[in-house]
């Protein structure tokens, strides 16, 4: 795909969904993990999705690419399916044993500052400007500012150091993903979301049984909670990314990456009683201000001035 980035209105709606989605998720995962282990848990929502995802795309034809793929574009889709899910979660999962909270929210704020000079040099039409440059570093300190001293302070744990390139590693892999992505040649999304998670499962699940044994029989309650996170997190969640990589492009996408930590204090409020923290509005204002000004352009034609 070599065209221009294409932000719409519908683009913005589910970035927004997809910030809010992901947002809420790191609740439903504390819930999940109080019956199975992490790894198991990420290759079960990963399998959930992929068998859902399956059935859905094969019913509607099992479509992929719209001509013969090159083996270029075959090494490409393998390395997305790793890189988009399988081992950033593992990564994720591994690391945040030895890093604070804090610290794995910035890595995962980072994605946004990985792909843009990612997309100048790999994406056409995804050219660095002092505007889009300005503005995700003001998003980013943002982030910074919402999540506080956490976000550098040491957990004292012995493999902290690991545990920081794990996690740093992993919005790596989301960063390169996207890139990956957008530079596919003509494929049908859903069934570019089915093989990703298909990949994906195929990774996680020998993976999970080799470092955490035979998979465990979850109580009811942990199944229910699997199945959402395989329902709504993953597979549809995974269909809205592709579609925003392949149609807006990746810098765009990556904006997710600063609301996903708002969406999280918020709705630990709303939900759990959590109280605020004192600097939600001045992250936010900056949030907000870096996406404004990194979007200036698009925001210009959305709302029709010029």
């Amino acid at each position: 795909m070599t065209t221009s980035p294409n932000i719409t209105s519908k683009s913005w709606l589910m970035v927004v969904t997809l910030g809010l989605t992901w947002g809420g998720t790191f609740l439903v995962t504390e819930l999940a993990l109080e019956g199975i282990t992490p790894f198991w848990l990420a290759a079960g929502r990963i399998g959930f999705a992929a068998l859902l995802m399956t059935a859905i795309w094969q019913g509607l034809g099992g479509r992929l690419f719209a001509e013969r793929p090159n083996t270029s574009a075959l090494l490409s889709l393998a390395a997305i399916g790793g890189f988009s899910s399988a081992i950033p979660f593992m990564l994720l999962a591994w690391g945040q044993q030895f890093v604070t909270s804090g610290f794995a929210g910035v890595s995962m704020a980072s994605v946004a500052l990985i792909v843009l000079p990612l997309a100048h040099f790999f994406v056409p039409g995804e050219r660095i400007t002092w505007r889009k440059a300005a503005g995700f570093v003001i998003g980013f300190c943002g982030v910074c500012v919402l999540i506080g001293g956490q976000a550098f302070e040491t957990s004292g744990a012995a493999m902290e150091t690991a545990g920081r390139m794990a996690c740093v590693s992993a919005a790596c892999c989301y960063g390169i993903s996207s890139v990956l992505m957008r530079r596919l040649p003509a494929i049908d999304p859903i069934g570019l979301s089915t093989v990703l998670l298909i990949i994906a499962a195929g990774i996680t699940i020998p993976v999970a049984w080799s470092a955490e044994g035979p998979p465990p029989l979850p109580d009811q309650r942990t199944l229910i909670v699997i199945a959402f996170l395989g329902l709504v997190p993953t597979a549809a969640a995974n269909i809205l990314r592709v579609l925003v990589i392949r149609s807006a492009g990746p810098v765009f996408m990556s904006l997710t990456n600063y609301q996903v930590p708002v969406w999280s204090v918020v709705m630990g409020a709303v939900l759990l009683g959590e109280p605020l923290p004192p600097s939600l509005l001045w992250a936010m204002a900056l949030i907000l201000s870096g996406v404004g000004l990194s979007q200036y352009g698009a925001l210009r034609r959305l709302f029709g001035r010029g």
